[in-house]
């Protein structure tokens, strides 16, 4: 899939059904375009791409309708389809990305030479992406079946009924807004003036002819860095700011977003780009957006028993409490090892005040927004429905016991992401060579239930680890993360633990970064009920907001 002949046609159509909600953020439209050619891109490039150089007259015209909270806006767009972003592509189905640019929007002309570009993935469950059947904006998705479990945040019943209450599939940018409708970012972004760019990934179910796993960790934040790269390599010719990439995604998408903003340039994901042909360029974003983040999953297992281990499963079964008890006592002390101090003044976080913490900073003020939003009517019979909660002088109160409680059944079992039968998604995430899943944490290790003998784990799983995990390069205080940071998680989402993406937050707020950080009242995985206010964050940390 390598760069195909000029094709310039103009397709209109309409998916402004399916856009979902959002605003257009206040991104400035251009009223003259470039005047430097009939694409708008200077002539040249001012990078170094060499053999990955963008190919600017590559392009298809196409107009679609966006539904926005502002309205439906209508866009021209010019739509680069499956560039190979390597050199020595392992699959260029997977190792491809696209590029939309808007020109016009509802009749008025765009310049986006220098607008944010948004960098839209759509992984899942760690499952391989594709944007190469695309036909526009929003086209990528997950592919491939499942293999070594099901993914995180796959398809479930959510965990208790309640007003709002959402539960989708993991895919980078198909989320659920307050009303039910889909949110695509991609879209979103396209509509509000911004470029947007959807790279593909490797995935942990691929497998080659011989049945060797070519997917699986670190394959996935890899492939995302040298798209980034690619990016960056061709300043001056790709449309946009390639110095104002701001990544997006949701659940293990979310920790891949997480990821590329907190190891930009890492050092230790260079034997890896070079094996793939990535552009000698840096792989920094800006700003990163996450969704319910599955990330942190070495030490996964003791949060979400810290968090839901009190917690029924769908069943109305307990799960093992000795399993519990002993991940829980794990957590403690990982937690303590963090050394991070809470927002706004909290204080050291540990297990013993982490409740409070949650209660105080987030769960609190999401109900009470959430409540104050609402007609006094609807107020009056969600309490009724709900009188574990205290509403007093325009605020929410309740304790965490009674929390839990409303949240109701846990979505996982225990071990929740190193299951002791290697049949979590996680597990074929650090498969290797023709070996489907293996374990990554020495507890879940020891307590193997398939008959695995071995007593370490294997050598390469340390690395690896730290490969996937954005809580190592913040602990190393990486000067190339990105500065601006979007957390979204919904208060009934356990297909993860709500301390998981508290600590990424406190983690960057401890080292200065702009953290906007919240939580949505009773909504479940995959939730994205503020989107409006993403694409507007956008313009404000980027510094391209409307004059």
């Amino acid at each position: 899939m390598k760069h195909k002949a000029v094709n310039r046609r103009s397709v209109v159509i309409g998916i402004g059904a399916a856009a979902g909600a959002a605003a257009t953020g206040g991104i400035a439209l251009g009223a003259q375009a470039e005047e430097t050619g009939a694409t708008g891109a200077p002539s040249a490039p001012s990078g170094s791409a060499g053999s990955l150089a963008f190919d600017k007259d590559d392009y298809t015209e196409l107009t679609t309708s966006i539904t926005t909270d502002a309205g439906d806006r209508l866009v021209k767009y010019h739509f680069y389809k499956a560039v190979t972003y390597v050199t020595e592509p392992v699959d260029e189905k997977y190792q491809c990305l696209n590029v939309s640019v808007p020109v016009e929007i509802d009749g008025r002309t765009v310049d986006a030479t220098r607008a944010p570009i948004v960098l839209a993935n759509s992984v899942g469950g760690y499952m391989p992406s594709s944007v190469a059947d695309a036909e526009g904006v929003g086209g990528g998705g997950m592919t491939g079946g499942p293999g070594g479990g099901a993914p995180s945040g796959a398809p479930s019943t959510s965990a208790s009924s309640g007003a709002g209450s959402t539960d989708v599939a993991s895919g980078g940018n198909a989320m659920v807004n307050a009303r039910g409708g889909m949110v695509n970012l991609g879209e979103l972004g396209l509509a509000a003036g911004c470029v947007v760019v959807e790279p593909g990934a490797r995935g942990r179910t691929l497998t080659d002819s011989e049945g060797i796993y070519y997917g699986t960790a670190p394959a996935a934040i890899v492939d995302l860095k040298a798209a980034v790269r690619y990016v960056r390599a061709n300043k001056g010719v790709i449309p946009g700011d390639t110095d104002r990439i701001v990544s997006t995604g949701t659940s293990a998408g979310g920790a891949l977003s997480s990821l590329l903003g907190a190891s930009g340039d890492s050092r230790i994901y260079s034997s890896y780009l070079r094996e793939i042909g990535a552009a000698d360029a840096s792989d920094a974003v800006f700003a990163a957006g996450a969704w319910c983040p599955i990330t942190d999953l070495e030490h996964a297992d003791g949060a979400y028993e810290w968090n839901w281990g009190t917690n029924a499963t769908n069943t109305g079964s307990q799960v093992d409490p000795t399993v519990s008890k002993v991940l829980q006592a794990q957590y403690a002390e990982y937690q303590a090892s963090l050394k991070l101090r809470g927002l706004n003044g909290f204080g050291r976080l540990t297990a013993r005040n982490y409740d409070v913490y949650l209660l105080q900073q987030y769960l609190q003020p999401s109900a009470t927004a959430y409540l104050a939003g609402l007609s006094d009517a609807n107020r009056t019979t969600y309490l009724a429905a709900n009188p574990f909660i205290t509403w007093s002088a325009g605020k929410a109160a309740f304790t965490w016991d009674d929390f839990l409680t409303h949240v109701g059944a846990r979505k996982k079992s225990a071990p929740a992401f190193d299951a002791f039968d290697l049949s979590a998604g996680e597990n074929n995430e650090f498969g290797a060579g023709t070996t489907q899943a293996r374990h990554f944490t020495a507890y879940s290790l020891k307590n193997d239930t398939t008959g695995f003998t071995s007593k370490r784990l294997e050598s390469d799983i340390p690395e690896k680890l730290d490969l996937m995990n954005p809580m190592y390069h913040l602990a190393k205080k990486n000067p190339g993360r990105a500065r601006h940071w979007w957390i979204r998680l919904g208060t009934k989402d356990s297909d993860t633990s709500l301390n998981i993406s508290a600590n990424l937050a406190a983690a960057l707020d401890n080292l200065g970064d702009n953290v906007n950080h919240l939580y949505y009242w009773d909504e479940g995985h995959g939730a994205n009920i503020d989107a409006a206010d993403f694409i507007t964050w956008i313009a404000e940390v980027t510094g391209h907001g409307a004059k």
